[in-house]
């Protein structure tokens, strides 16, 4: 008989016996399990099947030896949740349980992935590579699949609802050295938060739409062992449906938010997510250079990017914005502008005047340039009276929200220019703005890259200036 065979007779007899155990909670957890006599000729048949010199990842030290880890093989395998189905009478599947913990063991260890929930609703089908991650909406056996015994699934009273999150949009990176906790959270302290950590790969996106996009919950996943998406960490919302009866009926349905992407638009932004993700990847491949104006143009993108998805994922919709915050929000948003507008060759007192100047020179059409100069100087300004302690004034609730959400939409605009124009070979911006803002021979420099920019990879809707050109 095969060292697999004996494991998975073992294992049917492990289970077998649990139908005898007591189905009080405290009796059938992990520890107690592995108290059990039994425990120790399930340990015996993983050693022989998956020795640690081939599975380390099974293996645990206890007073100085190395033993299979009971947290491994009842926890992360889901042998643990099927043994207490067992003791409390559920109808489990012996032979599926038995093949799965078998797999378990003997198959390589997962790499520990970092995946992100995004408020967004997009194609069933979407896979666009965005750099070291991937933007996929998941299908239901995708996410069976990631789930520790998948068997199981709806037999457990607080298993996940899958259905709630499938095709869902997740954003997830390979994190090899991340560990694998049971719970991870949304305030791990394990590094930055999860837009500032993960902001070359969200940047793309919300420069493709105007709608507001937001992470709602981020955790760790191993495919196959973690899957601890809990879920009130995903946004709900109730939706009434008529059937054919006539009558209404509710239903608790993922809140999406207003990021939609139709599924005739999905060539388009992945053309568009692959073509920014690039001009991001070339813009920090010059972070770590020696030369000390490489690390300065990269600190200042992802600099103008971090206050740009702090600012987004404190802001639920445009019209509700906390009163305490709006003016924390506006601040992001000129910081943001400030990152990517000033030079380092300026000097202090005309730095006001240059951003507007610089910021203006980044629009094709007069009429443009004119609104944006008088949307720069109204925030730099309210910027002012914010940082010294001073109260915005004349100004409703309803106004500053509207001026809110105007920063906001220029701010978006400015960063994607900003990117399209960059070259790798500079730090600095400044000069190429500032002549096309004094001369008017020197604008087509500025133009005709955002006209072709634009015209082959457009985001979700066109920019009115470079429509009227």
């Amino acid at each position: 008989m095969s060292t697999h065979s004996s494991l998975r007779e073992t294992v049917l007899s492990w289970l077998e016996h649990a139908r005898t155990l007591p189905p009080t909670p405290q009796a059938i957890t992990d520890v107690a399990l592995a108290t059990l006599p039994q425990w120790d000729t399930l340990e015996d048949a993983v050693a022989a099947t998956a020795p640690r010199d081939e599975h380390p990842d099974l293996y645990g030290k206890v007073d100085g030896d190395w033993i299979p880890s009971f947290s491994a093989l009842l926890g992360e395998s889901g042998l643990g949740e099927a043994t207490r189905l067992l003791a409390q009478g559920a109808d489990v599947p012996l032979a599926e349980v038995a093949d799965s913990f078998v797999a378990f063991c003997t198959g390589p260890a997962p790499v520990p992935e970092r995946w992100l929930l995004l408020n967004a609703d997009l194609p069933r089908g979407t896979r666009i590579q965005l750099g070291q991650y991937t933007l996929q909406t998941f299908t239901l056996d995708e996410l069976h699949q990631a789930v520790s015994m998948p068997v199981l699934h709806g037999l457990q009273p607080q298993s996940l609802d899958l259905d709630l999150i499938t095709g869902a949009p997740f954003l997830h990176v390979p994190e090899p050295g991340r560990k694998v906790t049971r719970r991870p959270t949304w305030f791990d302290f394990t590094g930055p938060r999860a837009e500032a950590q993960h902001w070359q790969a969200l940047l793309p996106l919300i420069l493709w739409d105007s709608e507001l996009l937001r992470v709602d919950s981020t955790f760790t996943v191993a495919r196959g062992r973690r899957f601890d998406l809990n879920p009130k960490d995903v946004p709900t919302t109730i939706k009434i449906y008529e059937d054919p009866h006539g009558r209404e009926q509710n239903f608790e349905v993922r809140d999406t938010g207003d990021f939609y992407v139709p599924a005739t638009n999905l060539e388009a932004l992945t053309a568009f997510c692959t073509a920014i993700s690039s001009k991001i990847d070339a813009v920090m491949a010059g972070a770590f250079h020696q030369r000390r104006i490489l690390n300065r143009r990269a600190r200042r993108l992802e600099r103008a990017a971090r206050h740009l998805l702090a600012a987004y994922q404190r802001t639920y919709t445009d019209d509700t914005v906390w009163e305490v915050e709006a003016d924390e929000l506006h601040l992001d948003y000129v910081i943001a502008l400030e990152a990517l507008l000033i030079s380092p060759h300026d000097e202090r007192a005309g730095i006001a005047h240059n951003i507007r100047s610089r910021a203006s020179a980044l629009f094709l059409t007069p009429e443009r340039r004119k609104t944006v100069g008088d949307i720069v100087q109204r925030a730099y300004a309210a910027r002012s009276t914010y940082v010294h302690g001073d109260v915005i004034k004349n100004q409703t609730e309803r106004e500053k929200l509207t001026e809110l959400r105007t920063l906001r939409l220029l701010t978006r605009q400015i960063i994607l220019r900003w990117l399209v124009l960059t070259p790798s070979d500079t730090d600095d911006l400044a000069p190429l703005l500032d002549d096309a803002a004094q001369c008017t021979s020197c604008r087509d420099r500025i133009d005709q890259p955002l006209r072709d920019f634009f015209t082959t990879t457009p985001p979700s809707s066109r920019p009115a200036d470079i429509t009227a050109t």
